[in-house]
């Protein structure tokens, strides 16, 4: 998914955290389009907090009702310097990429594609005839890359069978990573972790945590008590490093998605759809993207015009640390 914003803010992550206590991030709405968009929730990155470990971007969306719609129509975009994980909990989406890549994914399958040097890629809901459900929600994240493998050839994953991982009322599907012995098959690039948890009615549990983590648990499908706290539908709540597992509880039925990862110590800037080291390496790779240059090639099957890249700001984009402490 694209960050389809207009006059994108710059976004400049890394560094040491200074600030240890949870905090409630509310999420704030984002237009994925134009004038009848579909609306994304978007609470990373934040204000004050722009990463969790090397999580640095979470869209949240749905249920939509796609009666009478197109749905999802990302048109073919640019990206660099990350890894895309797409996953849905209702619904359909086709991504076409431009290593020639044409993957439908549906509820609990990962689409896990490794930007490195550059790509490009569209997403869409299929034509009404072909979906499953009139409905559509899910989650768009991005996981920023480390030095050493931000330039790695891009290539792209799809995994239709993850491992599940049930702990007394809460029942977790390891999208990356590993919880307490349960190995994801999606390839990571530094220690982190991206579970799905799903909760019964009055469900309750302990999910274990990698100490050395920080983690984030967004509330995806009703309310959800993480820690003895609140955390509504839409919002994210950061758990610093420490705890060795957080109780979960929920009164109703409830979906929640956690991610977490060891504190990212590198300096970056993000800026719309790119991640790199310096206002330099943005500039070039927006370059580049207007040019179609072949360093970001060409989406095949989609039926219509790419995107074209904002305009960058007047001042340089600079790296200031990974939240406003």
């Amino acid at each position: 998914m694209s960050n389809l914003e207009q006059r994108p803010t710059e976004t400049s992550a890394g560094g040491a955290t200074v600030d240890d206590s949870p905090e409630l991030l509310g999420p704030r709405e984002v237009p994925l389009g134009g004038p009848r968009a579909m609306t994304v929730r978007r609470t990373l990155p934040h204000r004050d907090r722009r990463m969790v470990g090397a999580w640095c971007f979470v869209d949240h969306y749905g249920p939509h009702d796609l009666t009478g719609t197109t749905g999802m129509d990302v048109p073919p975009h640019p990206h660099t310097g990350l890894q895309t994980v797409s996953w849905l909990s209702e619904g359909d989406v086709l991504h076409r990429d431009t290593l020639g890549s044409e993957q439908m994914i549906a509820p609990g399958q990962l689409n896990l594609m490794t930007a490195g040097r550059g790509i490009a890629h569209s997403e869409e809901t299929p034509a009404p005839a072909q979906r499953t459900t009139q409905r559509l929600a899910g989650v768009q994240l991005w996981v920023a890359l480390p030095s050493a493998s931000r330039d790695v050839d891009p290539h792209f994953e799809h995994h239709s069978s993850l491992p599940v991982l049930d702990v007394g009322g809460v029942r977790a599907q390891v999208v990356i990573g590993s919880m307490d012995g349960a190995q994801s098959p999606a390839r990571a690039y530094s220690p982190l972790v991206g579970a799905d948890v799903t909760l019964d009615a009055d469900g309750a549990g302990l999910l274990p945590l990698e100490a050395s983590f920080e983690h984030a648990v967004l509330a995806m499908e009703g309310d959800i008590e993480v820690a003895g706290r609140t955390v509504r539908f839409g919002e994210l709540l950061y758990l610093p490093p420490g705890p060795r597992d957080v109780a979960l509880s929920a009164h109703a039925p409830a979906r929640a998605l956690l991610i977490g990862g060891e504190p990212f110590d590198e300096h970056i800037v993000m800026w719309w759809n790119f991640v790199g080291t310096d206002h330099d390496a943005i500039v070039e790779a927006r370059r580049q993207w207007e040019a179609q240059d072949e360093r970001f090639g060409t989406v095949h099957g989609y039926d219509g015009p790419w995107l074209q890249a904002p305009e960058l700001p007047n001042s340089r984009l600079k790296a200031r640390g990974r939240t406003r402490h």
